[in-house]
């Protein structure tokens, strides 16, 4: 059963659509990525900047999982 009504049912297929056809291991290199600009700029000492771009690390991952629970289950 469909419970979904109106703009959020079609705004959330367009969003499942699109996120379906990113590759997973995108969502991996992108939180790798993130906690590797994090220690290097630790590193320089820019302790700020390292928190805020260390912070990004979790929602890569947390998009990744959502993208795959998409391609495997699909949608309403």
């Amino acid at each position: 059963m469909n419970t979904m009504t109106g703009n959020e049912g079609t705004n959330t297929k367009m969003v499942e659509k699109a996120t379906s056809q990113i590759p997973s291991l995108f969502f991996l290199g992108a939180s790798v990525a993130a906690m590797g600009t994090s220690l290097t700029l630790k590193c320089l000492g820019k302790d700020k900047a390292a928190l805020f771009v260390g912070q990004w690390a979790a929602p890569f991952l947390l998009l990744g999982i959502y993208n795959k629970i998409v391609k495997t289950e699909g949608h309403d």
